[in-house]
């Protein structure tokens, strides 16, 4: 049967992925930040998955103000880096694990979930800077280590999912990927945040306190965790922290008694604080 071994929360910050692309990752600036991932790429090596479930959110590269999804299942053989206005990253095609996302699908909505099933979608930096950062340095011609199911959640246009919402649909992507027959190792990935503003008068805000008590979460109290409230995301993380929300997704799919194996927090990059953990199912 298929099984669950770790989860991995990180953030999906763009800069980080011209950092790497652009080969300045060894500069003062960025130096501390991608220090921070030399345990977790060790790690992955070590314990590289057959498939990631890797959850996400759109910048409105696939999706428009036309048609925004809550939650989209991407079903398709492979997902294309997306041009995001100056190129697409020049990093390997995303591939994806057809069976089990249908099956994903299947006992998901079959599960009163309902998933928008994406047959064609292309995928941003939400996606791939956390595979980036996680693999390491891979250029377009080669191939991610292992494949990858994209689910994408609405964080850009009000109303987003709760976090308790995010938390539950994690569990019914776990009762899937049990009820799986083929033998295969998942990890999920819950990317975006930490706490950042863009716009207005608060652009900039970062809360260290408030990102460290929501990765303490993780591992004391992970059903706490997924009762934050939207309004204090906004007061607290800034308007852009709801991202934050799809780390609910990884913790619910996970054990409820887990290892955290690894912590990174760095501030600044670009105009955000970079937050990332590891979690091992124990059993």
């Amino acid at each position: 049967m298929a099984k669950i071994t770790a989860g991995v929360g990180v953030s999906h910050v763009p800069a980080i992925g011209v950092a790497m692309d652009t080969g300045i990752t060894g500069q003062p600036y960025w130096q501390p930040v991608f220090e921070g991932f030399k345990f977790s790429r060790a790690w992955m090596k070590a314990n590289k998955p057959d498939v990631i479930v890797l959850v996400y959110n759109d910048h409105c590269t696939a999706f428009s103000a036309e048609c925004i999804p809550t939650f989209a299942l991407g079903c398709a053989a492979e997902f294309a880096p997306a041009d995001e206005g100056w190129g697409p990253r020049p990093v390997p095609v995303l591939k994806g694990h057809q069976k089990l996302a249908s099956h994903i699908a299947q006992s998901v909505i079959l599960d009163e979930f309902d998933l928008t099933i994406m047959n064609a979608m292309e995928v941003d930096h939400g996606a791939t800077v956390p595979l980036s950062v996680m693999f390491g340095d891979m250029e377009a011609g080669d191939e991610w280590p292992c494949m990858v199911i994209p689910v994408c959640v609405n964080v850009v246009q009000y109303p987003p999912p709760t976090g308790n919402r995010c938390y539950n649909l994690g569990k019914a992507i776990r009762r899937a990927i049990d009820s799986y027959p083929e033998d295969l190792e998942v990890m999920v990935f819950g990317t975006g945040g930490m706490s950042h503003q863009l716009q207005a008068e608060r652009a900039g805000l970062i809360n260290e306190a408030w990102d460290t008590r929501f990765l303490d979460l993780f591992t004391q109290d992970p059903v706490a965790g997924s009762q934050i409230p939207h309004v204090e995301y906004m007061r607290e993380a800034g308007s852009e922290g709801i991202e934050m929300v799809m780390w609910h997704v990884m913790r619910g799919a996970l054990d409820d008694d887990v290892t955290e194996v690894h912590r990174h927090y760095h501030v600044p990059a670009s105009n955000t604080a970079v937050g990332h953990i590891i979690l091992e199912n124990k059993t």
